[in-house]
């Protein structure tokens, strides 16, 4: 018998690219989000890879090599607390990044290569503009779109009145 409600935990899309300052002030929101909700919130990183920034799209690729190594956040993470050193070292960061979490870096250097991941990253980006995203951080929780992008001042406090109604009716 278990404990967990018979509904699945609410779902926080959060379209990101691993380049941005925006997306990397956003931890702390999500590290909060994280703390108050445990697995009642999954939050699931979306690929959002901006041209402006060269390094993005090569980012999002990786990230989801992580994913598949079992340490999608943990990476996604490292590399935005570095997100200015990305903007200039690119794909190299990316698999020092790999390296120092321990995670298979020969497999990254691969995976940037054969491109493996490129659907998905693709995929995540058709989806979001899609649904209007058009720049990152945006959220996405109870079908509601929040743009973080501009400024994030008051976006968890909206993120937590969503997610807990959508508990309260689960």
């Amino acid at each position: 018998m278990s404990d967990s409600p018979t509904t699945g935990p609410v779902v926080l899309d959060v379209w990101c690219e691993l380049e941005c300052a925006d997306c990397h002030t956003a931890l702390t929101d999500l590290r909060a989000l994280r703390a108050r909700y445990g697995d009642r919130l999954d939050i699931r990183l979306r690929h959002f890879p901006l041209e402006k920034h060269r390094h993005a799209f090569a980012a999002a690729q990786a990230a989801e090599e992580a994913v598949e190594q079992g340490r999608g956040w943990p990476y996604a993470e490292a590399v935005l607390a570095r997100h200015a050193e990305l903007a200039t070292r690119g794909e190299p960061l990316l698999v020092e990044v790999a390296r120092e979490l321990r995670l298979d870096d020969e497999e990254f250097d691969t995976a940037l290569i054969d491109g493996r991941h490129t659907l998905i990253v693709d995929a995540d980006q058709a989806e979001g503009k899609a649904i209007g995203v058009t720049g990152t951080p945006t959220y996405v929780i109870g079908g509601e779109r929040l743009d973080g992008g501009k400024s994030q001042d008051g976006l968890r406090t909206r993120i937590e009145e969503i997610a807990d109604r959508l508990l309260a009716e689960g």
